[in-house]
């Protein structure tokens, strides 16, 4: 496309081809210089020398502009000549043919009519009249290449003397062609050696970007050519010209280094950095990106303009430009109102080789509808070629994001030439049709969901506090650590810590300020991409505040620059995104749609017929006009995460500073740094750390400060959390949350999400709202104890971690005493175990007063957890500190904010829960635990009476805590008038019974497996860890016979203790490596085994535990060995791993090779490891290892979706951890019988089966070139193994409905 086309406002008819193919030729930027050079320059010319010629040396510019002039133009025309006489290879997966293409090439004057081209025949006969002289050449050329294979390209003649650069250009030319030839050289070796017989698979030449979807009718599909016909092509040098001139400039390049990847038998998964446009999201492309939309915020149009020129202009740099930077340019100029700078985009776009996106238009509609006096002419034209790409008008408001008014100009655009266009109205959602939601959504019957028990004003009223909250960005709160009474000196210190932090924010914003204005730099070269506008996202002293917030949360110990760097990035950048919500006027929608979706919530309404994100989506039609809900925010990737942080650290290590008092008085005070750079080992490897003066850990611990300052984004939320929408909406309200949470940096999973089908993704939305909707509340009495026994030097026994002073004290020694060097070592380990053993004291400290002091803020409130997930597909809530996910303490102190009464058979259940939670009695029935409970019932009433004075029996339970909770609950409901009417609030858990090889028991139909893990019904419940010892004994007892010694030295030694860990783990991928350590570790905690033979003993107790586990669950060993295989061949042919869970969740596994990215800064350099990168090979080792329990896991994760869709169905409040479902004590026989039917409608599916079909579909086009070398055998083998009908046993699955102990 043209921009002529679009934007010529002189006259109404369409561009001539003439006009489009002249243009369309050659680059944007040389036509500049040739207008120019054609007339009197009206600027110097060394202005352009400098920005389009980085090959002249600065020093030459200005001498002789006459010279300089023919020698620039030298150089581009033998520049074009030598991008139009590369080489072009087509590659096929089993044949591959090479032909070189002819150029077609003309003497260049400054004529128009005689400008240099590179066409098709045809189209350019039909438009050009080619003199006579031109076919000549044109013959002489194709006559050349017939021979050699080789094209020296027409070059004009010129008066002056070709100079050096000119004569190293033409080398450069000459080399590249000699690389080009030898990779066809191997082609034709390779071609040559393949069987004709072999089945062809053909890949079209692309002559467009990736991703781009060519309309145009000269893309000719390509067929299977026998053998005559390729060596007719090859041998027919008109054949060859005239296949090869449908190829673009930009399609001989992308080709060249499309056939070096084929050569290495390995395409790279960058489909997976790829989104719907085909924008490309490695790392280069989104340091562009997110550099222009940060100058975007900053309405620096200037700068970002600058940058897409910079790249643009060289064809290198040309190709880390995307389709969505050249749109937010676009929009940039739209807001000014350039429609002739947006023609000019239009042209680079083509000329990147690109497709216009729907936001290009967008862009010049809206640009259209700010101008006062825009040809209807020149709309009409934009509209119809909107359509020409392949969009409809509808597209543009469907499919689009707008920000402010955007919508409005369009419409208005539109509106000047159809006045009665009107939105058709959108289409009803689809519904997902996995037949395991099938009857979740089909609402045959009339159904009500669960309200909460809260009105209309009331939820207005809180929503309008989160607001509050998450713009301000920070909240803080008061510690729990014991107040101290203050003192004279406290005060001083206090005063005299206010009185730095004045001068640090003073002496930082001075700094901050001059560095700014440093990276500002001249205004010629903003070119340049630097920090200088993610400096200007924020106001300065928000940047002070970030840096002095960050001082006392660096240990006394220090703390990993790296660490350091990314926490302040990260929180730069959430503000960002906070901002730009705010600049975009989203706060009043947001609010206006959550107030309209209150109704479907409060108890007072009676409106409860819709899934929360069905009715936000019916709202957010009906509210269509104006701004869109979607946030466009691209994350920014690693590197400059890290890179802002570093620099954020330099200015803090340089500038903050403490004086110190000299012995004299007479002595001015003398200013030394707060912090210091320096490095440190860890596992073998030097870091950069950030340590403290000890004067500031002195003063912070003397002023003992109460106020603890957090992020809005890790606190609870004080009103029900925005359902999910989509991929890119939901959880917080202003607050940027992914939903699906990785590796820092990766970005894959979020590209994946968003190009699968919308309905597929409904199911795992609404479990993460069912989760999400869970009001919580503090449990006073049990906070009240905890935080006693915090102040009080804390319990280690009962997981409370101890202050630093009880930290143990260093080693004295005498420096100048004369030891030996065995004392002096045994010293230095004791220093570094004193020294680590404070640093993880502080650590658990900090992160038990971060939880206590959140849990305390919020106990005389109701809050929630919004939830995101994993790439698995398990679910986790967003805030990181207190959860209901956390240790025994923090699960200790939450009740569910809405009570039910226990009924007839809660109270029961709640003694059942408190036998679980002491751990005494797993091996026995539900009728001998309420047994136990009530014989031991004097000690669960006194324990809820005198928790640290009584008998103290709940000490002993494996959850102290939670259990000494459950005792406050049951004492409660006894004394009540009628246990069966007393309200409870408590949570009641129902844990799987090794879930994992649950999962793997019910795929392989393993009747033995199957009733270890409890899967059949029986009278107690069966311990697959007991089953296991006891074959583990029976197998040692046999070999003990035989005269095996170190079978003999374990004799009594084998317990459920010492293989449970690693049986437990063996489902999730663990090795026989890391089983030999488990064990190991087992058998030295046991005081009476020899130590001389812990090893022998580990390695082999390891090797019995996985014969075991392979004659008790056959079918499990068959799958796991299945899994791990598929995933070998897989990523050996260099793909990952991906699959789709049963519930249409798109999974890949994030694992590639590691690359180390250097980051220079004033600090250090420092080496960033990134293991997520898409675009290198995949890790085959943590592909194969992670395949079995990743899979595993994205199953477990979807049967507790379904778990939590049908009880929100039957109005049951239900939350999960992970294979831990928890309910009210009235519901549990409810989610008992939804639990069993789900996992059972689950493993009805054929779950393999569909896994062999995807995973053929998927990678059955991983064909390597070479046919002869050992991957063609892998290949076969891949496509063997993943074709694979695994066997399967007996068990029936529906006896999983009778079985009590599935989950219990």
């Amino acid at each position: 496309m043209s921009f002529l086309r679009l934007f010529s406002s002189q006259s109404s008819r369409p561009a001539t081809l003439r006009e489009l193919l002249l243009i369309s030729s050659v680059c944007h930027r040389c036509l500049q210089l040739k207008r120019y050079s054609a007339r009197s320059s009206e600027l110097p010319w060394g202005f352009f020398g400098r920005n389009y010629s980085s090959i002249i040396p600065k020093k030459d510019v200005g001498k002789d502009q006459t010279c300089e002039k023919a020698r620039l133009l030298q150089v581009l025309e033998a520049r074009m000549q030598q991008l139009q006489a590369d080489n072009i290879t087509e590659v096929k997966c089993t044949e591959v043919q090479f032909v070189n293409r002819l150029n077609v090439t003309h003497d260049e004057s400054h004529n128009d009519a005689n400008n240099l081209t590179f066409l098709p025949d045809q189209e350019f006969n039909k438009s050009l009249n080619v003199n006579t002289d031109t076919l000549v050449k044109e013959k002489v050329a194709r006559e050349q290449m017939g021979k050699t294979c080789h094209i020296k390209p027409v070059i004009p003649k010129t008066t002056s003397t070709p100079s050096k650069w000119i004569e190293k250009l033409n080398k450069e030319k000459r080399n590249k062609t000699r690389r080009q030839l030898n990779i066809v050289k191997k082609m034709k070796e390779s071609k040559e050696s393949l069987p004709l017989s072999s089945t062809r698979c053909v890949t079209d030449v692309k002559t467009t970007a990736k991703g781009r979807k060519s309309t145009s009718k000269d893309n000719v599909v390509k067929t299977p050519m026998t053998h005559r016909a390729r060596h007719s092509v090859m041998n027919n040098p008109e054949a060859k010209s005239n296949a090869l001139h449908d190829f673009s400039v930009e399609a001989v390049l992308a080709e060249v280094e499309n056939l070096d990847q084929q050569l290495n038998n390995w395409e790279p998964s960058a489909k997976l950095l790829e989104d719907e446009e085909g924008n490309k999201y490695g790392d280069t492309q989104r340091n562009i990106l997110s550099y222009v939309e940060a100058c975007a915020f900053i309405n620096d149009l200037d700068r970002a303009h600058q940058c897409v020129m910079f790249h643009h202009r060289i064809l290198t740099r040309r190709k880390q430009l995307n389709i969505k930077i050249y749109s937010v340019l676009m929009h940039l100029w739209a807001k000014k109102g350039s429609l002739s700078q947006i023609g000019n985009l239009f042209s680079l776009v083509e000329e990147a080789g690109l497709k216009p996106s729907l936001g290009c238009y967008v862009a010049a509609l809206e640009c259209m509808g700010r101008m006062k006096n825009c040809s209807p002419c020149v709309i009409e034209r934009c509209l119809q070629q909107l359509k020409e790409d392949g969009f409809t008008i509808q597209d543009v408001f469907k499919n689009c994001v707008f920000q402010k008014d955007e919508r409005e100009m369009v419409l208005k655009a539109i509106c000047a030439v159809d006045p009665e266009f009107q939105l058709q109205p959108e289409p009803e959602v689809e519904i997902c049709q996995s037949p395991l939601v099938k009857r979740f959504y089909s609402k045959a019957e009339p159904i009500k969901y669960p309200k909460l028990h809260l009105c209309v004003e009331e939820l207005k009223e809180r929503f309008d506090r989160q607001l509050s909250g998450e713009q301000a960005d920070t909240i803080s709160i008061n510690s729990v650590e014991a107040t101290k009474p203050i003192t004279e000196k406290m005060k001083k210190v206090r005063n005299r810590l206010a009185d730095l932090r004045a001068k640090w924010k003073k002496s930082l914003l001075q700094a901050f300020r001059e560095c700014k204005f440093h990276l500002a730099g001249d205004r010629s070269c903003s070119w340049k991409m630097n920090l200088y506008p993610y400096l200007c996202l924020l106001d300065d002293k928000e940047y002070v505040d970030i840096m002095v917030q960050c001082i006392a949360n660096i240990p006394p110990n220090g703390e990993a620059l790296l660490t350091i760097a990314r926490e302040l990035g990260n929180r730069v950048y959430n503000k960002y995104s906070i901002r730009k919500k705010i600049k975009n006027e989203m706060v009043d929608k947001i609010k206006e749609i959550y107030y309209a979706y209150i109704e479907l919530l409060a108890k007072d309404t009676e409106l409860n017929n819709f899934l929360p994100r069905e009715y936000t989506m019916k709202l957010e039609k009906e509210m269509n006009l104006g701004l869109s809900l979607l946030s466009e925010d691209s994350p920014w990737p690693h590197f400059l995460i890290v890179h802002l942080g570093t620099h954020l650290v330099d200015i803090m290590v340089r500038e903050i500073k403490i004086p110190v008092n000299t012995q004299s008085p007479s002595h001015e005070k003398k200013l030394i740094p707060v912090l210091y750079h320096m490095y440190s080992f860890r596992s073998n490897k030097q870091i950069g750390f950030i340590k403290p003066h000890p004067i500031l850990t002195e003063l912070l611990s003397e002023a003992a400060e109460t106020t603890l300052i957090f992020d809005s984004c890790v606190m609870p939320m004080v009103c029900a959390p925005v359902p999910w929408t989509s991929p890119r909406f939901g959880a917080y309200v202003l607050a940027p949350t992914k939903l699906m949470r990785c590796v820092e940096g990766a970005l894959q999973h979020q590209l994946l999400l968003e190009k699968c089908k919308s309905s597929d993704l409904h199911p795992v939305l609404d479990s993460l709202n069912q989760l999400g909707n869970c009001a919580w509340k503090v449990n006073k009495p049990m906070l009240d104890l905890i935080i006693s026994i915090f102040n009080d030097k804390g319990s280690e026994k009962l997981e409370i971690p101890p202050p630093l002073s009880e930290a143990p004290h260093m080693p004295k020694h005498d420096p100048k005493a004369d030891i030996s060097p065995a004392a002096k070592s045994v010293l230095k380990k004791k220093i570094a175990w004193v020294r680590k053993r404070a640093a993880e004291m502080h650590s658990l400290r900090m992160d038990a007063l971060y939880k206590l002091s959140i849990a305390n803020h919020v106990r005389d409130d109701i809050f929630w957890f919004p939830h995101n997930m994993d790439f698995r597909g398990r679910t986790y809530p967003c805030p990181p500190y207190f959860n209901h996910l956390g240790s025994d303490v923090t699960r200790a102190v939450l009740l569910f904010a809405e009570g039910k009464p226990l009924g007839e058979r809660g109270l029961n259940w709640l003694k059942v829960h408190l036998v679980n939670l002491t751990g005494f009695k797993k091996k026995c029935s539900l009728k001998e635990r309420i047994d136990y409970a009530d014989k031991v019932m004097d000690n669960i009433l006194d324990s809820a009476d005198n928790p640290l004075t009584g008998r103290k029996w709940w000490m002993n339970a494996d959850e102290p805590w939670q259990t000494l909770a459950c005792c406050k609950e049951i004492a409660h409901a006894i004394r009540s008038p009628d246990p069966t009417k007393y309200i409870s609030y408590f949570p009641v858990h129902q844990d799987g019974s090794c879930n994992g090889l649950q999962h793997y028991a019910a795929l392989g139909r393993d009747v033995i497996g199957a009733t270890s893990v409890n899967l059949m019904p029986c009278d107690v419940p069966q311990d697959v860890y007991s089953g296991v010892a006891q074959q583990v004994e029976e197998f040692r007892k046999r070999d003990a016979e035989k005269g095996v010694k170190i079978a003999q030295i374990l004799e009594g030694f084998i317990n459920r203790k010492v293989v449970k860990q690693t049986v437990m783990t063996v489902v999730y991928g663990v090795t026989r490596f890391g089983g030999r350590l488990q064990i190991e570790k087992r058998l030295k905690e046991v005081e009476d085994f020899p130590k001389d033979h812990v090893w022998d003993a580990s390695h082999y107790l390891v090797q019995q535990v996985f014969s075991s586990l392979t004659e008790m669950f056959t079918g499990t060993r068959e799958i796991q060995d299945w899994l791990t295989q598929s995933a070998r061949l897989i990523s050996k042919s260099g793909s990952s791993v991906e699959w789709v869970t049963p519930l249409g969740l798109p999974i890949v596994q994030p694992y590639h090779r590691t690359r180390t990215t250097l980051l220079r800064s004033n600090l250090q350099n420092l080496n960033l490891q990134i293991s997520h990168d898409a675009t290198q090979r995949p890790d085959t080792v943590k592909q194969k290892n992670a395949f079995p329990p990743n899979f595993i896991h994205s199953l477990d994760s979807t049967h507790m979706m379904l778990t939590a869709l049908y009880c929100y169905s039957a109005g049951v409040t239900f939350v999960s951890v992970h294979d831990c479902f928890w309910t009210h004590a009235f519901t549990v026989d409810v989610m008992n019988k939804v639990c069993r039917e789900q996992f059972v409608a689950l493993h009805s599916q054929p779950i393999l089966q569909n896994l062999s079909k995807f995973l053929v579909n998927k990678y059955r086009y991983n064909i390597p070139v070479d046919r002869k070398s050992k991957k063609l055998q892998d290949y076969q083998r891949m496509m063997e193994l993943l074709s694979k009908e695994l066997k399967t046993g007996e068990f029936d699955l529906e006896k999983v409905k009778e079985s009590t102990y599935f989950f219990s």
